[in-house]
Order: C-alpha cells, then structure tokens, then sequence
C-alpha cells in the first residue's frame, strides 16, 4: 500500500490534471479522492487516472471524511480559497495549494494561520521545476554574477482558456463560449493576470534576489473593452539596491511552451558582477560577466529526485525533514503577494504606493 494518501479537491483551475498526475506517477502516494461542486471537471481526471465511483465526490468535507487523506491538493479560483483551505486545515490535513498564493495578502495570512501544529501549506509553483530557472538560481546563489541587484521580468500565455490540463489545446471558438462565465475573467473570484500570473514574477523575484522586499511599487493595468479584469500588467518595484520590473501577458502571440513569443517570457537577472538570463523551457541560460562580456550559454542542470516536482519533493520533505524549496513556503511567497497586494492599490490610485503589510 502506498505511505501517502492523497485527494484532490477543486478543480477550478486547470493545473490539477497536471499536479495529479505527478502524485499518479509517484510509487508512494496513492489517489484516494477527487472532489468538485461541478463533477463534469473532473471528468478526463477519473478517466486519465482511473478514479472508482465511490472515490468521487462534490463535497470536500465527505470526501476527506470517507477517504481519510494525508494531504489534500486544491486549485481553487484565487478568490475563493480561504474557507476551502479552513475546512481541510481543520481536518488536520497538509495543504497543497495551486499558485497563485491568494487574493490579497490577508487571505494568506489567514490560510498559513489555519494549519495546525505538524502540518504543512505549500503553494505549487509549476515554475520551481524549471531546469533552467533552477540553473539560474544556483549560478546565482554561487555568486556567478555578483550579488543581484535587479531583476527583470515578463511573462504570460494566450490566456487562461486555451489549454486544458496536459496542455491540450483548445478553440478560438471555445475559449470565446467560456469568458463570460469563467472565473479568471471574474473580479471577485480574483481573475486578472496581475493576481494569476505577477505572482511567478514576484515571487521567484524574491527568490533570485535573496529574499529582499522593495520598499515601494508603481502599477498600471490594461482592462480590454467588456472586460472587468485586466489581460496585461507592468509593475515598476523600488527596492533599496535598484528597480525592478514585473511584466504579466494573458495574449501573448504564442504559448512560450510551443513557441516564444516576442518579448521572450522569462527573466533577466542583473548582478554587480554580471547579468543572467532564462527563458520559458531553454536548455539552457545565459551568463554575461566581466570575464565574458560576450555572455555565453551555461546548459540547465538536469532534474532528479526528490528536486523534480512539487509531490516528490513534498513527499520527501514530510518524510525527512528537507527544507521546502523557497517559493513553496509561506515566508517567501507572502512577500510575493505582498508585492502583488501593493501593485493592485497602485494601479487602482495611480500613483506609487508604500509596500503593504
């Protein structure tokens, strides 16, 4: 019998096919529940990975009743997370929550704060298992281009709609039939591609840059005609070594995992010592330092265990006491969001705004 049992609750974002096929391709977690108000969802879940009837459900308090979990993993819509993740921290479950991290950062705090004592909130980053972006972060934390001072991001896809889980493609036709009602084009389910995809940029940011908070961020959003939720966001970030720019696209001109788009989606580092870039699923970064002003291509260090994906390496933490990876913990995303939080009002007041919380 599998060590792990694992359920799946809310399907509202798309990732979860994804995430649950790592957890169905791991030899010690076993799928012992899939739960959503809306069962058509979870319909290519329960064929793709072979889910019995009597281990699916719409209410996710019978769900961990009947199956008794240890960890739970949810993609709610971002605004609509916090009594979700309340009901499952009450049932003393570990919490594997989809990116972004909330809607605001009260709502963070308010979901790290329900977990009990000896269990676990982490929020799944698919970008964490990057080989490059991993690469990047290395190159950096071994001082390869001095100590970092600015980063530059941008970042997006044709939009929410058109791909399903495993990145099926979809229509024009059928993305078109699905805006009005779905919830990343609502504002109070927290749709937007400020609040769904700047978190990869300031998070990761965070990360890449050591941990450091700017002190002040300036936003401006793009609302397209009949819609109440931006589709671009470029967020301009103060931080006492530099500025810092977050830049987020739902309508880029190709999806950067088929085809990079222009601008290319990724990141630029820059260092006292040197600059670094990487983008979208490259083999590979680049380094620009003094002793190679040319820069020069540095190849992705490939991905094994327990450091491939968010299942294994949660696994491995729960079992072994390894430290979580720095955008899946709480510390580190909450300056994230609290990036996020800071560039919301900012846009909303246009004017720069003293970093929130």
């Amino acid at each position: 019998m599998a060590r792990w049992r694992l359920a799946g609750i809310n399907f509202e974002h798309f990732h979860m096919g994804d995430n649950l096929r790592e957890a169905f391709e791991h030899p010690d977690v076993e799928i012992v529940g899939l739960c959503d108000a809306q069962p058509e969802r979870m319909a290519d879940a329960i064929r793709d990975f072979g889910i019995p009837a009597d281990r699916v459900f719409t209410d996710p308090r019978e769900c961990i009743e009947k199956t008794h979990p240890d960890i739970v993993q949810m993609c709610p819509a971002t605004a609509g997370r916090v009594e979700l993740v309340k009901l499952v921290a009450a049932c003393g479950v570990h919490v594997l929550l989809e990116k972004p991290f909330a809607a605001r950062l009260a709502d963070a705090d308010a979901m790290a704060s329900a977990l009990p004592a000896g269990r676990e909130l982490a929020i799944h980053w698919p970008l964490t298992w990057s080989p490059n972006c991993r690469t990047a972060k290395r190159l950096i934390a071994e001082g390869a281009i001095g100590e970092p001072i600015e980063v530059h991001y941008y970042n997006g896809n044709r939009g929410p709609l058109w791909h399903t889980h495993d990145r099926i493609d979809r229509t024009a036709e059928q993305v078109a039939a699905e805006k009005p009602h779905s919830w990343f084009y609502s504002k109070a389910l927290g749709g937007g591609s400020l609040l769904d995809y700047m978190g990869y940029g300031t998070t990761f940011g965070t990360w890449f840059l050591g941990g450091k908070a700017p002190t002040e961020v300036l936003c401006m959003t793009d609302h397209p005609p009949g819609l109440e939720v931006d589709e671009h966001a470029v967020a301009l970030a103060r931080y006492d070594c530099g500025l810092s720019k977050f830049e987020t696209r739902w309508g880029t001109f190709t999806d950067p995992w088929t085809h990079q788009p222009q601008p290319k989606c990724g990141f630029v580092i820059v260092g006292t010592a040197g600059t670094l870039s990487v983008y979208g699923h490259e083999a590979h970064v680049r380094v620009q330092t003094r002793a190679c002003p040319e820069g020069r291509d540095i190849p992705a260090d490939p991905l094994a265990a327990p450091l491939n994906n968010t299942i294994t390496h949660f696994v491995d933490h729960l079992e072994n006491g390894t430290p979580l990876e720095g955008p899946m913990t709480v510390e580190l995303a909450r300056i994230g969001q609290q990036i996020i939080d800071t560039a919301v009002r900012s846009a909303a007041e246009g004017r720069p705004v003293a970093l929130l919380g």
